[in-house]
């Protein structure tokens, strides 16, 4: 993805120096009496990458939840597989510590994203959102847009926990406005979540859904209009049934491994930035 420091342009009327295959064209086309060019000379143009991006972490209280009991969970939603199989999964036992959670995919995720980002050389910021009710919305800034990575920012990661809720409306907001006063031709959010927003207050109980998808569309939308190209990630199989409605003209995708979070979320990031 680092992009080369000079790219060379070529067929131009003048430059650092000929091309010789365009000056045997250009001499071939003339004797043989063809309309010809004289555009035969090459220069080295510089290629600067200008890219900022936001990556906002899911840190609600659901990505608390072990890796492999998700799986036990949506293997016994799914006919036609081999129980087996899961069983398997459940009785497994490891020595390398505590069961992985969700979250602790996202952290493995970001520790790839920053050994990339670096070598790269684009701007990036890491932020973490949480909260409770429309009065005590939680953003967490693990590493600013123009702040240095640093041992500090590393254990800011290192020390991500789940928290409470998943309002996300003014943490997208949050993140654009931060954005929005970066100087960078590409402008990325990158919205990383567990499942479909849900906050006290966003209706009469947590099952309603309809203000949270319509608020955090309406932030998407904000972004957008802004030149900000948002992208939203989640790991919630079911996320179909409110993804196409929240992110109504904004790219998303839905991950069916949970385990490839750390492995995709680069590859996403290259084609988005491409």
């Amino acid at each position: 993805m680092r992009p080369e420091l000079f790219r060379k342009i070529k067929r131009l009327q003048d430059g650092e120096d000929f091309d010789l295959d365009l000056v045997i064209e250009y001499l071939t086309e003339k004797r043989a009496g063809y309309t010809f060019t004289d555009k035969v000379y090459w220069r080295r143009n510089k290629v600067e990458r200008q890219v900022a991006v936001a990556f906002v972490l899911d840190m609600s209280a659901s990505t608390d939840e072990e890796i492999e009991k998700r799986k036990q969970k949506y293997a016994a939603d799914t006919s036609g597989d081999d129980p087996r199989y899961y069983q398997g999964l459940a009785e497994r036992k490891t020595d390398a510590g505590p069961p992985k959670r969700i979250i602790d995919l996202e952290k493995d995720s970001m520790v790839l994203l920053i050994g990339a980002l670096e070598a790269i050389g684009d701007d990036y910021g890491i932020y973490g959102f949480s909260g409770y009710g429309r009065d005590n919305v939680e953003f967490y800034v693990l590493k600013d847009l123009a702040e240095p990575l640093s041992d500090v920012v590393k254990r800011r990661i290192d020390k991500m926990e789940p928290i409470r809720s998943t309002r996300m409306g003014p943490a997208i907001r949050h993140a654009t406005a931060k954005l929005a006063e970066h100087d960078a031709k590409v402008r990325i959010l990158f919205l990383v979540s567990d499942g479909r927003p849900q906050d006290h207050g966003y209706g009469r109980d947590r099952t309603e859904r309809e203000y949270a998808i319509n608020d955090t569309h309406q932030a998407l939308m904000e972004a957008k209009r802004k030149g900000i190209v948002p992208f939203c990630l989640t790991v919630d199989r079911e996320g179909h049934e409110y993804l196409g409605q929240m992110c109504e003209d904004v790219g998303y995708e839905i991950l069916g491994d949970i385990e490839s979070l750390p492995s995709r979320l680069p590859t996403l990031y290259r084609r988005l930035t491409e």
